[in-house]
């Protein structure tokens, strides 16, 4: 067979023996990704080296990260330049940075961690995703496998909470992350090159380096001397003041004391300030008058030899439940100060520079008339064509800038609407669904006590509003209607704990639905 193929005469530049350094950066929006490449790059060629970057942006709303890639080389003893890779190859790279921690999980599992070779940098804190923040209940993902796999899958590991150290610099995560970078002995550059570069950018220069010298320094020595007595324990939750300087607050911590068990008195506490927060003083003394009557029903059933689980459980979803999510409570958050110092806080705000966002929303006509007073919004509920016409003129989404006159009055006028909130239809709605829901918890636990802490843990399933607080509420329909089915059993607790668990772990709702296939099949037996 005759071989067309055509062959250049190309001789190799030299010996192949030598190889890139490369460099894999996982980052979030507004972390600075872009920043700490550009140091590498400017790094690199600073020394003569030849360095190339290139990048892969996510999706937008904490749904994915941006995937930076540098590889840099020194020429050629003649000159030559290197080719060099656009992309990280599984297995051929020498460092990964990663910004969050599941960030690095996603790094291991993409196959660019390799114990023979890769140099991990991770920050230990979290941002979530929006599957966490949005799934009907407590869905963070367990941190747990990426510790385990980190010390397995990388030659060498740096891994603490790099943002907490940039924050209390003054700066941003990319400094903490290129100081731990310099430490890693990873690049043959001395520590002044990298100030440097810093020092280059003329921007935030002095924030900048402190945050790189601190990791640096946290890099090399180990435990960070801020930090170090924490011991790495949880934290806990403060015990109850002895007394509060506002009169009415003071008599609502006396009652919650004196109405309530020990055991309960913690997460009374942070209930109560929810409630009375989300809407006054009142709303704490019907918050305690419902738990009152609860811990008598858990004391009637026992609850001193379940440690009055019954209640402490209450204590914490009926302040849920009361601290609903409605347009008032949304608008009123959105235009608080504090919010808007914490967004400040998060992006790194400066002298001179001016801070705007742009919150999208969709209302709909639903959410507009539950704001109502109840007479006025049935009124305008049985008008279906006037309900009509103004639904087709409110329900589109819309994008307002918050700090801006036009769109925080709106949304101030809203939030100040708080105070006929308990006239309001929604509320008259939520009151009904918590007083059946609690009904239901305390009818359980006078023959099975398990079951009626479980019953109250199916508030998990409830949150949001619009659309978001409709699917939770079919779920906790589906999942209570379920587990009173078969409340005469045994096993009841453990099978509410099931539906529970299917409900909050599938948006789609075939896995509860199939949970629920399974009882009913052995419930016709």
């Amino acid at each position: 067979m005759k071989d067309d193929t055509v062959k250049l005469g190309l001789k190799p530049a030299g010996p192949a023996t030598e190889r890139p350094i490369s460099i894999a950066i996982v980052a979030m929006g507004g972390q600075g990704g872009g920043v700490l490449t550009g140091w590498i790059v400017d790094l690199a060629e600073t020394h003569g080296w030849v360095a190339q970057s290139t990048s892969v942006p996510g999706v937008a709303q904490r749904t994915g990260a941006t995937i930076y890639y540098v590889e840099m080389m020194r020429p050629g003893d003649g000159g030559q330049k290197p080719v060099l890779a656009q992309m990280p190859t599984p297995g051929d790279v020498d460092v990964v940075i990663a910004s969050e921690f599941m960030e690095a999980g996603r790094s291991i599992l993409r196959g660019i961690v390799t114990p023979d070779r890769t140099t991990l940098i991770a920050s230990s804190h979290r941002s979530l995703a929006i599957s966490e923040k949005t799934a009907p209940g407590g869905s963070i993902a367990d941190s747990g496998a990426v510790t385990d796999a980190i010390g397995v899958v990388a030659r060498q590991e740096i891994v603490f909470d790099m943002n907490t150290l940039a924050v209390r610099n003054g700066s941003v995560i990319s400094s903490a992350m290129f100081g731990s970078l310099a430490a890693s002995g990873t690049l043959p550059f001395e520590r002044e090159a990298y100030h440097d570069v810093i020092r280059k950018g003329g921007k935030g220069v002095e924030a900048s380096i402190r945050a790189f010298d601190a990791a640096f320094d946290r890099t090399i020595n180990g435990a960070d001397p801020e930090t170090a007595d924490a011991g790495g324990t949880a934290a806990t939750v403060a015990a109850l003041p002895q007394s509060l300087r506002d009169k009415r607050a003071d008599a609502l911590l006396s009652r919650l004391r004196a109405d309530l068990p020990e055991q309960a008195h913690e997460m009374a506490y942070l209930g109560l300030q929810k409630v009375v927060d989300f809407q006054d003083a009142a709303y704490g003394d019907e918050y305690l008058d419902l738990l009152r009557d609860l811990y008598r029903r858990d004391r009637d059933a026992n609850g001193a030899e379940h440690g009055f689980a019954f209640t402490t459980t209450a204590a914490k979803y009926l302040a849920n439940a009361m601290a609903y999510d409605d347009v008032i409570r949304v608008a009123r958050i959105k235009t608080q100060s504090a919010r808007r110092q914490r967004v400040a806080d998060e992006v790194g705000l400066q002298d001179g520079q001016v801070l705007n966002t742009t919150e999208f929303m969709h209302p709909r006509m639903e959410e507009a008339a539950s704001v109502l007073p109840v007479g006025l919004a049935n009124w305008l509920k049985s008008r279906k064509s006037l309900y009509a016409w103004l639904d087709r003129r409110i329900d589109r989404g819309r994008r307002i800038q918050t700090y801006r006159l036009i769109g925080f009055l709106p949304l101030h006028f809203v939030g100040a609407l708080r105070g006929m909130r308990r006239k309001s239809l929604r509320h008259k709605t939520e009151t009904e669904h918590r007083d059946a829901w609690l009904a239901d918890a305390s009818q359980a636990l006078t023959h099975n006590y398990d079951l009626g802490v479980a019953m109250l843990g199916f508030r998990r399933l409830i949150k949001g509003y619009s659309d978001t607080h409709v699917r939770g509420h079919s779920k906790f329909e589906k999942v209570m209607q379920t587990t009173k089915s078969i409340a005469g059993r045994d096993d009841a607790a453990e099978w509410a704990n099931r539906l529970l668990t299917s409900a909050i772990r599938d948006a789609s709702s075939k896995e509860l639905d199939g949970t629920i296939m399974t009882i009913e099949s052995f419930s016709k037996t």
